[in-house]
């Protein structure tokens, strides 16, 4: 996976992109990161890549050609037309499907805007897709082009270590992650759930499903819907399995009863 980010903070993506997991796995080969700084493509005494909006209006916006021209300097080198996503909070939000299927990208461009925005022309020419990471304006796009090459990142194969790790978390399954425990097994008076230490799997899977669809339900009840929708034969054998073991308890209750009786 290639990340390329037309910006005019390279440095900024640099930093944030070179630690920890994404970090690791750039030096390791299975990321590349390149930072291209826009204002390298601007021909002018002072790099000036922003002007005033035709029309009038608040504020400066990006210009055309400077961001044409760095798009040019990958695009010229890639094996086919690269994906080019234009962070902006008049896009798609971004969501766990959206990471997957770009994760399978070899080159992916991040185009950051600034000011109040860059000349639609451009974009019209260039960007594939409008992505928002939330319904709020930042200051650039430096922040949600990082915070999606990180949800990115931990897709591709191997950049985790661990791929159960991507397969476990929260929304890959389109369900909030369960809680989860470490040493010590007392804390504060509170204790780890019991099924946990049991050593039992399926119990423990059983018990982390349950929690899961507790907490979607709780938090984000429009994700639990749609999961209960497509997934109605687990509340089938569920009731079967309630079923089952209330007849179960009432049959041993009668039991009880009789040997008391006699």
């Amino acid at each position: 996976m290639n990340f390329h980010v037309l910006t005019l903070f390279p440095e900024m993506i640099e930093n944030g992109m070179n630690t920890s997991i994404t970090g690791r796995a750039i030096a390791k080969g299975l990321l590349s990161l390149e930072a291209i700084n826009i204002r390298d493509f601007a021909f002018n005494k002072h790099q000036k890549v922003d002007d005033y909006t035709y029309g009038g209006g608040a504020g400066m916006l990006m210009q055309a050609e400077p961001v044409y021209l760095a798009y040019e300097s990958i695009a010229s080198h890639t094996a086919k037309k690269p994906r080019v996503v234009y962070v902006t909070p008049q896009g798609q939000v971004f969501n766990q499907n959206m990471a997957r299927e770009m994760a399978a990208e070899e080159d992916l461009i991040f185009l950051c805007g600034h000011y109040e925005g860059i000349d639609e022309r451009v974009l019209e020419e260039i960007v594939t897709d409008y992505v928002s990471i939330g319904d709020y304006v930042l200051t650039g796009g430096e922040l949600p082009a990082m915070v999606m090459m990180d949800a990115i990142a931990r897709n591709v194969p191997g950049v985790l270590g661990n791929e159960e790790s991507a397969q476990t978390e929260s929304f890959d399954d389109g369900l909030l992650e369960y809680p989860q425990y470490t040493r010590p097994e007392i804390w504060e008076g509170e204790r780890v759930p019991e099924v946990l230490l049991s050593g039992d799997h399926a119990k423990v899977e059983e018990w982390r499903l349950e929690k899961t669809l507790a907490k979607t339900k709780e938090v984000r009840p429009e994700l639990y819907e749609s999961w209960a929708e497509s997934h109605q034969e687990y509340f089938v054998k569920k009731a079967k399995k309630e079923e089952r073991l209330r007849r179960k308890l009432q049959k041993e209750a009668r039991k009880k009863a009789e040997e008391e009786h006699f």
